[in-house]
């Protein structure tokens, strides 16, 4: 690898980083940002899914860009943009501003993402691309887990506005680097247009259920704000995918589905990433506004998942890559599952080394063998000249699991946190007072209600049900969240086929040229 290949490998990833980061770093956030812009639970999801939401929905679009007009071109004003609208959510007043500049900070985002992986296909070739987009992919994957360590430092030591502030600097370096180091490149032959059906019946099929899951607990599903976007949203996603199988010029190519350890893999990724996204959330939420934790202490607490993945994932992938991807697929989900499920014995009185810490290092250990061979079983099931889409594929496949998965399991979780929150109450009448904090408390699932202005009495049996109801959600949550881990497992199980290898323990004739690689993620320290 030349100075000038580093230098560009370098400078995709942090711009990768950045847009990533911003997709996990929030959590710990949010129960901060909550109480200064008074969001409730709902709220604060869309801080998450207005992001998540646009950059997915145009993703493939931002690609698609870069092939017609220069891919550091649009890798640099997708940086640039990322940092302005970095600096409306630092200056955001009110809830509601907020979440507009979340949107639009992931439309920067999705110029920026598919544009670094074009550039690093472009830079690199051979084995030498695979590896490339493997260390890019593995990379994205430890800054997703690193958001609410470092977001909790951030909102702990100064404001929860840092964490959009600290975008900037970093920001500034990498555009330096891009414009010094990235070669233009462009696709003579890319399509001179956009698939316009395709991202309107994408953007509608993502929107409409998450919209009718987070207002769901607020409205309930017989109000026709629900469900008319429910309907019409799945009617979309459907119409999107029969668009796209017959499309000319289809921005998502579903013939890569074809291939077997690539289907098996992006299915492995939707459940594996669905419970990772939703898990992590709800961990950072109940530690602050239940059990107490600042946000410094919460960002804390998941740290050691992050130096599970740095220091163990190197090694796995190269098991991974010395026996096949198909043990630690099946085992790293399972045992990353069961970590999830460990939280569920985490009450309002447990301590951090027994209750806590276990659950995150098993998790850590799980998530470590995952990660790289999952990687790497994307990039090794195609061919060469497809790497590029193969990966921008599974990043996607990785931010909509994470988009349901909050949406879904927020749904659930408010629903059962308000039922058992009436049982806990019983029968007996409150004041008006007392019923209004009621009212509040179900809008902040996973959190202890405000009672000022409530009698002694009645403040005393509602911050007990409501205790109450927030650890029985959220150990529904973990649940669910460990659930979908375990089920990532048995699908590599059944579905992912290792490579024949001859004795040498290179793979057949007939085996997909990347099929020998062996992605040297110990180069990531």
């Amino acid at each position: 690898m030349t100075r000038q290949q580093r230098l560009t490998l370098i400078a995709t990833i942090l711009g990768s980083t950045v847009v990533f980061l911003d997709g996990t770093i929030v959590n710990v956030a949010l129960p901060m940002l909550g109480r200064e812009l008074n969001a409730g639970l709902a709220g604060q999801q869309w801080v998450l899914e207005a992001y998540m939401l646009t950059m997915v929905s145009l993703l493939l679009v931002g690609g698609s860009l870069g092939d017609q007009f220069g891919r550091r071109r649009l890798f640099v004003i997708g940086l640039i943009a990322f940092g302005g609208t970095s600096i409306l959510c630092a200056l955001a007043p009110t809830e509601e501003f907020l979440i507009g500049a979340r949107a639009l900070q992931g439309i920067a985002g999705a110029l920026l993402v598919p544009g670094s992986l074009a550039i690093v296909a472009a830079t690199f070739e051979g084995e030498a691309r695979g590896q490339a987009v493997g260390t890019w992919t593995a990379w994205t994957g430890i800054a997703t887990v690193f958001g609410p360590a470092g977001g909790g430092a951030l909102v702990g030591l100064v404001s929860w506005r840092a964490i959009f502030w600290v975008n900037i600097p970093l920001i500034a370096v990498t555009v330096t680097l891009a414009l010094r180091t990235i070669e233009e490149s462009k696709d003579p032959d890319a399509f001179r247009g956009i698939d316009v059906p395709g991202v309107l019946l994408s953007a509608a099929g993502l929107a409409g259920p998450v919209f009718a899951l987070i207002e769901q607990p607020t409205h309930g599903w017989g109000d026709p704000l629900v469900w008319v976007p429910l309907i019409a949203g799945v009617a979309c996603f459907v119409a999107f995918i029969l668009w796209e199988a017959r499309a000319a010029r289809p921005m998502l190519d579903l013939s890569l589905f074809r291939i077997r350890n690539f289907a098996v893999a992006n299915a492995t990724t939707l459940t594996v990433y669905a419970g990772l996204g939703a898990g992590l959330l709800f961990v950072g939420l109940y530690l602050q506004q239940v059990v107490g934790y600042s946000p410094f202490e919460a960002g804390l607490a998941t740290l050691p998942i992050s130096l599970c993945l740095f220091f163990l994932s190197p090694r796995f992938g190269r098991l991974a890559a010395d026996l096949g991807p198909r043990l630690p697929m099946t085992v790293g989900p399972l045992v990353a599952g069961a970590g999830m499920l460990l939280f569920m014995r985490l009450d309002l009185g447990g301590s951090y080394v027994v209750d806590v810490l276990p659950s995150v290092l098993l998790f850590g250990l799980g998530m470590s063998m995952t990660v790289a061979p999952l990687t790497a079983t994307v990039l090794d099931s195609v061919s060469p000249n497809r790497v590029g889409i193969a990966s921008g594929i599974n990043n996607g496949v990785s931010r909509v699991a994470g988009l349901l998965a909050i949406a879904v399991l927020g749904a659930v979780i408010s629903a059962h946190f308000g039922a058992r929150l009436d049982s806990g109450l019983g029968d007996r009448p409150l004041a008006p007072a007392a019923a209004g904090a009621v009212a509040e408390a179900k809008e902040q699932p996973l959190g202890v209600p405000k009672t000022d202005g409530v009698r002694a009495g009645e403040a005393r049996r509602i911050v007990s049900a409501s205790s109450d109801a927030s650890t029985s959600a959220f150990h529904l949550g973990a649940g669910l969240g460990g659930a979908l881990m375990i089920l990532g497992g048995v699908v590599s199980a059944v579905g992912i086929r290792d490579p024949k290898r001859r004795a040498g323990g290179a793979p057949e004739e007939g085996e997909s040229p990347e099929g020998a690689h062996k992605l040297d993620l110990a180069s990531h320290g």
